[in-house]
C-alpha cells in the first residue's frame, strides 16, 4: 500500500500522538473481526466487553443491549446514550436498569482506540483517514489533508468530511465532533457544520503552549485527551431547538475554561466569585448553558459540593432574559424555570428544596431584604454583571441570598472606576476569573473585526462649537423661533436633526448602503439621536428610494409602498405621542410616531424579516432599542448618528461583529457624528489594553491593502503586462506560468493574491481601491488559469467573492474573451469537443487544451463516480494515469490531448451504454450494482422490476425517501426479489439499490 504525503505529515502523527495518550491502535486487518458487515461502524466486541465491565452484566443482556445501540440513528439520542441516559430490562431485576456505555467518572475504565482507512460500504463506500473510537462507538471522524487555512475553509479536507457525512451516515450516528488536519493546524467542529463553524482550539489551559513541541500535538491533546475528550461529551455540546430546525453546537476553548474554572472554584470553596468578561459575539448566553449544565450534571466529578445544587441566572433586561431563558430551554437543560413575578420568585427560591435550575431579571428582588435559609446551596449567575449593581438592586439580591457563590458575566470590559463590580464579583488581585476581548473573538473567527470611517467632518456635531454652527446652519429660521431656541439653550440635537442635514445624510447613507452591504445581501441599522430622529431619517430615506425606483420605471404609488417597506423604525412608545400640540411640526412627528410604531409581537416579526436575506426591510432606524442583545449576523454596517460613548458605544457597535457567510469579513460602523474623532476620549474609562480594536480605522485596512498589493506586484513584475484581448492575456497568463515555475511558488503566490482580493473586497467601494482595480482583474482570473495548470482542478475561488467583485470579474472575463480560456466546458456541451482539433495549434496551444481537457475531464468523473459508482468506477484508474501521462516528459502535447480524447469518448460511450441495451439509465444503472454481486442472465429483467418497485407510485408514493417504515418495507421488497433471482447478499444488495433510489428516483 504506498502512502502519499498526507500519510507521511498528517495521518501517521496523528496516529502516534493518539497512541502517546492512551489509544490503541486498531490495524486495518482487524476491521473485519470486529464488525457485523462492511456497512456497520461499531466495534462489537469492544461495545460489548464495556458494557459488561462498566455495569457488571452478563454476555446475554450484553448482547441484547448492543442489538439495542446498533438500531439508533439519531445523533442526539445517541449523545444520550453516551451521557448514561439509556436503560432496559434486565433478567433478575423488576425495573428497567441503567446501563452506561461510558465510564466517566475513571477514564482507564474505558477503550479508547484509533483505527484508519475504515471501509465502510454504501452505494457510496467511502474510507475517512482516521476515527477515534471508545468502547467500540465512533466518537471522531479525523480527515488528514495539505494545506489548511484557518481563515480560509474551503479546502478539500471540508468537502470530503461533507460528503461522508452524506454517503455513509451510518457513521456519524454516534459521532460527537470531526477533525481536519494539514499535520500542523488542526481544527474542529460538530458533525452537520459547515466549514466556517470549524475553529482552532488556541489555548490548551489548564497547560501552556510551551508544554507542546508544535501544533499538532497541542490540538489532539486539548480535544482527545481521554479525560477531556469525556468532558466535551458530559457537559459541553447541547442540540439548540431553533425555528430552522435543530442545531448541534459544541463549546469554544474559552467557554471550556471558563466553566471549568466557576467549577473548580465551586469545588475549592476558597473564593465564593469570579466575574467572566466573554466579549459580545462569543457565545456568552451559551456559555452560561454549559455551566448550568456541568454544575448540574457534574458526570465526571464527584463531590459533596456539587450534589444537588441551585443555579439561579439573573439578567437585568426583558430582551436579554427572553434570550438566555430561549437558550436554556432550546438546549434542552435539566428543567429551566423562567419566572415570570415575583411571586413565582419567592414561592420558588423560599420552598426550601434544591435542585432548581431558575431564570429571572433582577428587579424581581426589589425590596427583598429577608435571607433564605438554604442560600449557601445557590450558584446565581449574573448576566451584565456592570448593570445589576445599580439602584441597590445587587444589595436586595446578596441580602436574599447571603451566602450564595456569585459568578458575574459581562459581554465589554468593566470600567477603570466601576469599584460595585469588582467588589461584588472580583476577587482582589484578580480582574477577571476568565477574559476573552475583543482580539481573541477576532483572531479565531468567533467575530469578525468592526472599522469605522468618519463621513464629511461638515456633518459631525463638536459641542465646544456648537453656538457658532448653530448661526450658520439656522441662519433662515424666523427670529421668534430663533430666540425661543437661544432662550432654552442650543442643544446638540438641534443641530443633529436640522433637516438638510438629515435629507444629506439619508442620501449618503443609501448612496454607500447601495454601492457596500446590499449587492451581496446585507442590511444595516441606522442609530438616530432620538425618536423624533428615527422619524425624520424614515421619512428622508423613504422619498430617496421612492424617487429611485421611479426613475427605474416604477409608478409613484408602487414605489412609495416599496421604499416604505426598506426600512422599519423600532422605539419605545412615549404617553406624548398622543397629546396633540399647537406647533405644526411637533404634531405631525407625534402622528408619525404612532404610525411608525411596532409593538412586541410585530417588532418579533420586523426583526426576523431584517434577519432573513431576500425579505424588507434592509435598514432598521432606532434611537436606544436594539443596540442590546440583537444578534443579527446579516447586519455588516451601522449608520452612527448618536454620541455615544462608553459602555453604549461598545455595545452599540457589536451589532455588526457576529459572523456570517464568506463575504462578511469585517463590520462597519459609518460615523456621521464625530464619535470616531474622540475614540479616546469616549473610551477612556476602560483600560486601554480592553478596548484597543474595539473599533479599527479604516486607514489601517488601506494601508494593509497597498502592502499586499506591494506583495503581489513584486511577483508579478517579470510580466510585461499590457494586453487587453484573449490571445495577448493568456500569454502574459502562460509567462507567469513559466516565472512562477513550481507548485510550490504556485502555492505561495495563491495565498498572497487571495488575501489581496479580500482586503480589495473588504475596502470596495472605498475610493482607495480604485488605483487597484486593473491589477485585481488581472490576479483574479489569472488564479482561475492557474489553478488548471498546476493543480488540474476547476478553481472555486469566484464562488466566495462579494456580489460587487464576481460581476465586475465576469464583465472582465466575456470583454476580453478570456471567459474561453478559463472557463470549464461539461462533457455535454458540445463545444466540449473542440479542443480535440490539432490542426494548426502551436505546442502552446495543445498544452492549454490537453491541460483544460484534464481539468474538465477530472471534474467529470468525479461527478459521474459520485452518480452512480458501478457503472463509472472502471474510470478512476484511467483518470490517474491521465494525470500521470500530463506531468510525463516522454509524451508530446499532441500525444496527451489524445489520451485525453480517449477517455472523453469512453465517457461518453458509457453514458450512453444504457440505449444500447435497450434500458432506460435508471434500470442499467441497477444492473450494474447487481452484476457487481456476480447476476446471471436474468440480471436485465431483475433490473427493471427494481426501477419499477421505486418509481411506481403504488409502490413507492410521493415522499417514500422521507418515511422510514416506507423505505423499510421497499428494502423488504428488493430482498425478496433478488433471493427470487437467485443472489445471496440479501443485505448488502437492498442497501445499495436503497442509496441508488435515493439520488435517482427521490423527489422525482
Amino acid at each position: 500500500m504506498t502512502h502519499g504525503p498526507e500519510w507521511h505529515f498528517a495521518e501517521r502523527p496523528t496516529i502516534e500522538h493518539l497512541q502517546a495518550l492512551g489509544y490503541d491502535f486498531v490495524p486495518f486487518a482487524d476491521h473485519n473481526s470486529l464488525r457485523d458487515g462492511e456497512n456497520q461502524v461499531l466495534f462489537r466486541p469492544h461495545l460489548i466487553e464495556a458494557l459488561k465491565r462498566i455495569n457488571g452484566i452478563d454476555q446475554v443482556t450484553a448482547l441484547a443491549a448492543y442489538g439495542e445501540l446498533s438500531a439508533i440513528s439519531d445523533n442526539e439520542a445517541w449523545l444520550k446514550v453516551l451521557r448514561g441516559d439509556y436503560s432496559r430490562k434486565v433478567s433478575g431485576h423488576d425495573t428497567r436498569l441503567t446501563l452506561r456505555v461510558i465510564d466517566f467518572l475513571n477514564p482507564a475504565n474505558n477503550q479508547f482506540t484509533v483505527t484508519h482507512q475504515l471501509r465502510v460500504k454504501a452505494e457510496k463506500t467511502r474510507k475517512p483517514d482516521i476515527v477515534v473510537y471508545a468502547n467500540g462507538i465512533p466518537l471522531v471522524v479525523i480527515e488528514a489533508k495539505s494545506p489548511l487555512n484557518v481563515k480560509d475553509k474551503t479546502g478539500e479536507a471540508f468537502e470530503q468530511i461533507k460528503q461522508y457525512e452524506r454517503d455513509i451516515p451510518r457513521l456519524f450516528f454516534s459521532n460527537v465532533f470531526n477533525i481536519v488536519t494539514d499535520g500542523a493546524l488542526v481544527l474542529y467542529g460538530a458533525n452537520g457544520s459547515g466549514s466556517k463553524y470549524y475553529a482552532e482550539w488556541r489555548d490548551p489551559w489548564p497547560k501552556r503552549e510551551t508544554d507542546f513541541s508544535h501544533g499538532l500535538a497541542r490540538g489532539l491533546w486539548c480535544l482527545l485527551e481521554p479525560g477531556r475528550l469525556l468532558d466535551l461529551i458530559a457537559h459541553y455540546i447541547v442540540f439548540e431547538k431553533t425555528e430552522d430546525g435543530t442545531i448541534k453546537k459544541i463549546c469554544r476553548y474559552q467557554q471550556f475554561r471558563a466553566v471549568n474554572r466557576i467549577v473548580e472554584r465551586v469545588l475549592d470553596g476558597k473564593h465564593r466569585k469570579g466575574l467572566i468578561w466573554h466579549t459580545q459575539g462569543s457565545g456568552k448566553s451559551l456559555t452560561m448553558a454549559f455551566a448550568a449544565l456541568k454544575l448540574k450534571t457534574h458526570r465526571t466529578i464527584q463531590s459533596a459540593a456539587l450534589t444537588n445544587p441551585n443555579i439561579l441566572v439573573l439578567t437585568d433586561r426583558v430582551d436579554l432574559h427572553t434570550q438566555i431563558s430561549g437558550t436554556f430551554v432550546a438546549c434542552g437543560l435539566p428543567n429551566p424555570t423562567p419566572v415570570d413575578s415575583i411571586k413565582d420568585l419567592h414561592d420558588l427560591i423560599r420552598s426550601g428544596k434544591d435542585g432548581h435550575t431558575a431564570l429571572s431579571t433582577i428587579f424581581k428582588f426589589q425590596g427583598s431584604m429577608e435571607p433564605i435559609e438554604n442560600s449557601d446551596n445557590w450558584i446565581v449567575m449574573v448576566d451584565e454583571a456592570h448593570r445589576t449593581q445599580e439602584k441597590d438592586l445587587g444589595a436586595y439580591l446578596r441580602a436574599t441570598l447571603p451566602n450564595a457563590r456569585f459568578f458575574g458575566f459581562t459581554g465589554t470590559p468593566v470600567r477603570k472606576d466601576d469599584k460595585d463590580t469588582y467588589a461584588n464579583f472580583g476577587v482582589p488581585g484578580e480582574n477577571y476569573l476568565d477574559k476573552y476581548g475583543i482580539d481573541d473573538a477576532v483572531a479565531d473567527g468567533a467575530t469578525v473585526p468592526i472599522y469605522y470611517t468618519g463621513r464629511k467632518t461638515e456633518w459631525h456635531i463638536d459641542e465646544a462649537k456648537i453656538d457658532i454652527l448653530f448661526d450658520t446652519w439656522f441662519a433662515e429660521l424666523d427670529d421668534d423661533k430663533l430666540n425661543e431656541i437661544k432662550k432654552r439653550g442650543v442643544r446638540v440635537d438641534d443641530l443633529v436633526k436640522h433637516p438638510r442635514r438629515i435629507e444629506l445624510i439619508a442620501y449618503d447613507i443609501w448612496t454607500h448602503f447601495n454601492a457596500y452591504a446590499r449587492p451581496d445581501g446585507f442590511k444595516a441599522q441606522i442609530v438616530a439621536i432620538d425618536r423624533e430622529a428615527v422619524i425624520l431619517y424614515k421619512q428622508a430615506l423613504t422619498k430617496l428610494i421612492a424617487g429611485d425606483l421611479q426613475i427605474e420605471g416604477m409608478n409613484a404609488v408602487e414605489a412609495l409602498v416599496h421604499a416604505e417597506a426598506m426600512s422599519a423604525c423600532v422605539y419605545s412608545i412615549n404617553q406624548e405621542d398622543g397629546k396633540p400640540s399647537e406647533d405644526a411640526h411637533k404634531q405631525a412627528i407625534r402622528d408619525e410616531l404612532k404610525a411608525q410604531y411596532v409593538d412586541a409581537n410585530a417588532e418579533k416579526l420586523v426583526k426576523k424579516a431584517f434577519g432573513r436575506k431576500s425579505e424588507d426591510p434592509q435598514f432598521l432606524i432606532v434611537c436606544d432599542k436594539l443596540l442590546t442583545g440583537f444578534d443579527c449576523p446579516i447586519e455588516s454596517v451601522m449608520y452612527l448618528d448618536k454620541p455615544l460613548k462608553e459602555h453604549g458605544l461598545l455595545q452599540a457597535i457589536a451589532r455588526t461583529n457576529r459572523v456570517s457567510d464568506a463575504k462578511k469579513r469585517n463590520g462597519l460602523i459609518v460615523d456621521y457624528i464625530g464619535v470616531s474623532a474622540n475614540l479616546e476620549e469616549a473610551l477612556a474609562s476602560y483600560r486601554a489594553d480592553d478596548v484597543k480594536n474595539a473599533m479599527r480605522d479604516l486607514d489601517d485596512l488601506r494601508s494593509q491593502l497597498r502592502t499586499a498589493h506591494a506583495v503581489v506586484a513584486a511577483m508579478m513584475k517579470p510580466v510585461k503586462r499590457k494586453a487587453d484581448d484573449k490571445d495577448g492575456l493568456k500569454a502574459e497568463f502562460d509567462t507567469f506560468v513559466k516565472v512562477l515555475g513550481s507548485e510550490d511558488k504556485w502555492f505561495d503566490f495563491k495565498a498572497r493574491a487571495r488575501s489581496f482580493i479580500a482586503l480589495y473586497e473588504t475596502l470596495s467601494p472605498d475610493p482607495s481601491i480604485l488605483e487597484f482595480t486593473a491589477d485585481l482583474k488581472w490576479v483574479a482570473n489569472f488564479l482561475l488559469y492557474g489553478t488548471q495548470v498546476f493543480e488540474k482542478r476547476q478553481a472555486f475561488d469566484q464562488m466566495n467573492y462579494s456580489e460587487k467583485i464576481r460581476e465586475m470579474l465576469d464583465k472582465h472575463l466575456e470583454a476580453t474573451g478570456l471567459s474561453v480560456t478559463v472557463k470549464l466546458r461539461h462533457i455535454t456541451d458540445p463545444d466540449f469537443w473542440e479542443d480535440f482539433d490539432t490542426d494548426g495549434k502551436t505546442d502552446e496551444d495543445l498544452m492549454t487544451a490537453a491541460i483544460r481537457k484534464t481539468t474538465e475531464l477530472r471534474k467529470t468523473v468525479t461527478e459521474r463516480i459520485d452518480d452512480s459508482p458501478h457503472q463509472y468506477g472502471k474510470f478512476s484508474e484511467r483518470l490517474r494515469q491521465l494525470l500521470e501521462k500530463l506531468e510525463s516528459a516522454q509524451l508530446s502535447w499532441a500525444d496527451k490531448l489524445r489520451a485525453a480524447e480517449e477517455l472523453a469518448k469512453d465517457i461518453s460511450a458509457e453514458d450512453e451504454a444504457h440505449v444500447e441495451a435497450g434500458l432506460s439509465p435508471g434500470a442499467y444503472g441497477i444492473l450494474q450494482i447487481l452484476n457487481g454481486f456476480g447476476t446471471g442472465p436474468d440480471g436485465e429483467d431483475l433490473a427493471i422490476r427494481l426501477e419499477g418497485l421505486y418509481t411506481d407510485p403504488t409502490t413507492a408514493p410521493t415522499g417514500w425517501w422521507e418515511k422510514d417504515g416506507l423505505r423499510k418495507s421497499l428494502r423488504q421488497h428488493v430482498r425478496s426479489m433478488v433471493h427470487l433471482a437467485g443472489l445471496a447478499q440479501l443485505k448488502e444488495i437492498p442497501e445499495e439499490i436503497e442509496a441508488y433510489a435515493l439520488k435517482h428516483f427521490a423527489g422525482h
